[in-house]
């Protein structure tokens, strides 16, 4: 066995703590050194080759900075990168296609960005090796006898050219500085930029200066710079966040229209229905997020995702999660109710907010449901979740509460910044619930441990990353006592597992505590998956809004769907939501008897 230790040293605290990692050790108090405190004080080092994989420091750890992972010998031939000792060690890479698009999927911290800088030419791999640096030709000869012997060659004498779209957007105006359409055209190699931006809807932004565009506004921005360029590989990192459910499926449509035909592509997606829509292959990334990553052989789309939502992977012969993610392939209604309890009730509503006007038409939501809003973006979605959390006072209608007592809400806003909290996670945690902080409540094991807060309990809100920072806020919204629970956009930053382990936990505390929750999200699998009734709203972004009263899962989809000319079935295996490719039988068949949002037959709820 090799054994691979890490230490994150943003967690590890010498100065703070008794040592019990070093004092521990069973290596150490045999005389000989398996752990250390670095020369600068910092943080400790753990010594793998002495190092015999108990795990007693990491269980002594008041921190959680600690991670030991015992692997396969053989597992060390396929290193291709490590960041320096005791950090994040990569095994493996995918194997890009020319002509066909690689979709990744994986937990974040897995090492998907790694790949893709990887793969840019950004980054080089180091094949684990840390006292010097690893020359091209070994990095060549290392992947001899595979096509990445050819990829790495042709990258090291500069014969590739690649266009990145990067994961942050919104760091971008930090280092970027102009026109929407001065950007546009600088990086239009292809001469389409103008033809995307009218596609994309770049046009009418196309003399604002990117620094007061919106999220979704940068996300086009960047995808359409990335396809104006001339490249022989293409990476999208995440190309779906901050983009509505129209916008993503017309994101996905031009990247495959707009692909050079034989160029690399590789896309990192979290969104199951726009992986699948896009992709012709699928890797899949697993191991311990932060510590290692291990590439899987390439798949089918339909495999890749299946096996992915299995947890285990047949070529593999390797299973990376203890129980298979289901989703529940609903009846012709919603899903039945034990009760008629209604908790929240609300008239017709409208609200103006300069030019925006908004129209919500009445209706209830009952004990232990979820109701989930869908919509474009600019339609009003937040607006009446800011109205039913009482921000705002709506200028007609009136918001009813069938309990007694006053209605306590939770909301979690859509657009999450470190200014929300004061002090470290445990401290925002102890104030929502300090229930939720007992190592043996339900809340702890469902809600803290399983988004892995408790890993980052000591860490000031102002350090964390974008993901820990949504999961934060999230886990601050549902572990507090409340009738209702209002999430915007509770997906955004979060993979797949993170999106669908909120997803049930969610469902849990709403059926349990007997509240109500409304859900805004755009990954349409997460919609399905959470919600039981659906608000769908329509009319003109920025203009005017209108809803329908909360409506049955497929009759609101069908709805929706239907204004989007898009058709959706069920992977029979999974229960998984899957787009149809535009024309195929399927999409006409189905689009034919009015049945968008198809369910298949032969799945168990």
């Amino acid at each position: 066995m090799v054994r691979v230790a890490v230490v994150d040293r943003d967690l590890c605290k010498p100065n703070k703590c008794n040592k019990e990692c070093i004092r521990f050790c069973p290596v150490n108090r045999r005389g000989k050194k398996a752990i250390e405190l670095h020369e600068s004080g910092k943080y400790v080092v753990i010594y793998e080759e002495t190092c015999i994989g108990c795990g007693i420091c990491v269980k002594k750890c008041p921190y959680n900075a600690l991670t030991i992972v015992n692997l396969p010998d053989e597992l060390e031939k396929r290193t291709v990168h490590r960041y320096g000792p005791n950090a994040f060690k990569l095994y493996g890479l995918p194997l890009p296609v020319k002509g066909k698009i690689l979709g990744i999927i994986g937990k974040n911290g897995a090492g998907k960005t790694t790949i893709l800088r990887i793969l840019a030419g950004e980054l080089k791999p180091n094949l684990g090796i840390l006292d010097r640096e690893v020359s091209w030709d070994e990095v060549i000869r290392f992947f001899r006898g595979t096509e990445l012997q050819v990829y790495f060659k042709q990258l090291a004498e500069h014969k590739l050219k690649s266009a990145h779209k990067i994961q942050y957007v919104e760091l971008v105006p930090r280092y970027v500085k102009g026109r929407v359409g001065d950007l546009l055209e600088r990086a239009d190699d292809r001469g389409i930029a103008r033809e995307l931006g009218e596609i994309l809807g770049l046009d009418k932004i196309w003399n604002r200066d990117i620094r007061v565009i919106s999220g979704g506004e940068l996300q086009k921005l960047l995808i359409a710079a990335t396809l104006s360029k001339k490249a022989d590989v293409y990476l999208f990192d995440e190309p779906s966040s901050y983009l509505d459910v129209r916008e993503r499926i017309r994101m996905a449509k031009i990247i495959r229209k707009y692909l050079p035909p034989n160029a690399y592509s590789i896309v990192v997606e979290h969104d199951l229905a726009v992986l699948d829509y896009l992709s012709d292959l699928i890797t899949i990334v697993y191991g311990e997020p932060g510590a290692y990553g291990i590439v899987s052989k390439p798949y089918s789309t339909k495999n890749g995702i299946n096996y992915f939502l299995e947890g285990f992977l047949p070529a593999e012969n390797m299973r990376i999660r203890g129980e298979p993610i289901r989703f529940h392939a609903y009846s012709t209604e919603s899903k039945e109710k034990t009760t008629n309890e209604k908790i929240i009730e609300w008239t017709d509503v409208f609200k103006r907010l300069g030019d925006f006007k908004l129209k919500v038409s009445g209706g209830y939501a009952l004990k232990g449901e979820v109701i989930g809003l869908l919509g474009p973006n600019g339609i009003g979605k937040t607006t009446f979740v800011r109205i039913l959390a009482g921000e705002l006072k709506p200028d007609e209608g009136i918001i009813i509460s069938s309990r007694k007592e006053k209605m306590t809400i939770s909301y979690k806003p859509q657009y999450v910044s470190p200014k929300m909290f004061q002090g470290t996670v445990r401290e925002v945690l102890m104030e929502s619930n300090p229930n939720a902080l007992n190592v043996t409540s339900w809340l702890y094991s469902e809600v803290i441990r399983k988004l892995r807060l408790n890993r980052l309990y000591d860490r000031y809100v102002d350090e964390l990353s974008g993901g820990e920072l949504q999961k934060l806020a999230i886990a601050a919204c549902i572990i507090r006592e409340s009738d209702i629970y209002l999430l915007d956009e509770p997906s955004a930053y979060l993979d797949v597992e993170e999106r669908l382990a909120v997803a049930k936990v969610l469902r849990k505390i709403i059926e349990g505590k007997e509240a109500v929750a409304f859900v805004v999200e755009h990954d349409v699998s997460i919609q399905d998956f959470i919600s039981d009734r659906i608000i769908v709203f329509y009319g003109t972004p920025g203009i005017n809004g209108e809803t329908t009263t909360p409506l049955p899962l497929r009759q609101a989809m069908n709805l929706f769907l239907k204004e989007l000319g898009i058709t959706f079935r069920r992977d029979p295996q999974t229960g998984r939501p899957r787009v149809n490719k535009e024309g195929s039988y399927l999409d006409r068949y189905q689009k034919s008897i009015g049945e968008y949002y198809y369910i298949a037959s032969g799945i168990e709820d």
